[in-house]
C-alpha cells in the first residue's frame, strides 16, 4: 500500500522505502532463514536515485554503523552488556562512551597516537593519561 510521507506523520520526507531481508542466524545456519522488513525515510525524490543506488545507500549506511560505531560501543566498552536500567544513567554512560570515541579520532588526527584500533587505545588508558586530554 502507498502512502505518503505526510499521510503518516513524516513531514520533509520526499520516500518512505520499505527493504524486505531474509536474516540467517550465522550460529544456526541449517534453519530457514528469518524475514525482516525494515523502513526508512528520504529526503531524496522518486527520480534523484535508482532503487539500487538508494538499496546500495541503505547497505553503506549499516555497514559503517556495524563496522564502525556499534562495533566500538559493543565491542570495546561493553555498551551490550550493560545492565544499566535508569533512563538517566543510560544517557550519561551513551555521552561516555562518545567521548571516549571522541577523544580517540581526535588523538589520532593530530597524530599524538600510534595506535590504529579503539579498543588497543581504550585499553591503554587510564584517567591520569585522559583527564590532560580533556583539559585541552
Amino acid at each position: 500500500m502507498a502512502v505518503t510521507p505526510e499521510e503518516i506523520g513524516l513531514c520533509g520526507c520526499w520516500q518512505v522505502i520499505a527493504v524486505q531481508r531474509e536474516v540467517v542466524e550465522v550460529t544456526k545456519p541449517d534453519e530457514p532463514a528469518a524475514r525482516e522488513l525494515g523502513c526508512y525515510t528520504s529526503s531524496l525524490t522518486v527520480d534523484q536515485y535508482d532503487d539500487q543506488a538508494i538499496l546500495d545507500a541503505i547497505r553503506s549506511h549499516w555497514s559503517a554503523v556495524e563496522n564502525g560505531t556499534h562495533y566500538r560501543r559493543d565491542v570495546s566498552l561493553g555498551e551490550d552488556a550493560c545492565r544499566t536500567t535508569e533512563r538517566q544513567g543510560a544517557a550519561v554512560l551513551a555521552s561516555l562512551r562518545n567521548l571516549a570515541i571522541g577523544i580517540y579520532e581526535l588523538e589520532r588526527a593530530a597524530k599524538r597516537t600510534t595506535v590504529d584500533t579503539f579498543k588497543s587505545w581504550f585499553q591503554q588508558q587510564t584517567f591520569s593519561t585522559v583527564w590532560p586530554i580533556l583539559q585541552r
